[in-house]
């Protein structure tokens, strides 16, 4: 256990170390590229503005959002009323993702109790 401490120890300081070097330089790289993106001159309005916009946006692609979630909906009841027409890979697709969504669903909650099983600190 202790040699596994060290070597991780170790690795955090060689990671440290390579920031240390390159992540100025990264940075100035990172900015360089999406420079389109940044807005000049950087101001409190202007990242208001921005936010306002991206909320308004949002808020107008619901309908079409709606629009795509009914179509869905239309398409799994097409597949219920045809489940005669099913194949075994399909159906075996769709039962592994309902466990997957099942399974993320119990992680979450783990998660949400502060990684307990029980939800009391122990």
């Amino acid at each position: 256990m202790a040699a596994r401490l060290h070597q991780l120890r170790s690795k955090a300081a060689q990671a440290s170390e390579f920031v240390a070097k390159n992540g100025c330089a990264y940075y100035k790289e990172l900015l360089e590229k999406n420079k389109q993106y940044i807005v000049q001159p950087p101001s409190v309005e202007k990242c208001q503005e921005l936010s306002k916009q991206l909320f308004y946006t949002r808020l107008a692609s619901i309908p079409g959002r709606y629009e795509s979630f009914w179509k869905e909906i239309d398409g799994l009841r097409h597949i219920w009323r045809n489940k005669k027409d099913l194949k075994v890979e399909e159906a075996s697709i769709a039962a592994l993702f309902g466990l997957e969504l099942y399974a993320w669903s119990c992680v979450g909650e783990i998660v949400g109790r502060g990684f307990t099983f029980t939800g009391y600190y122990v």
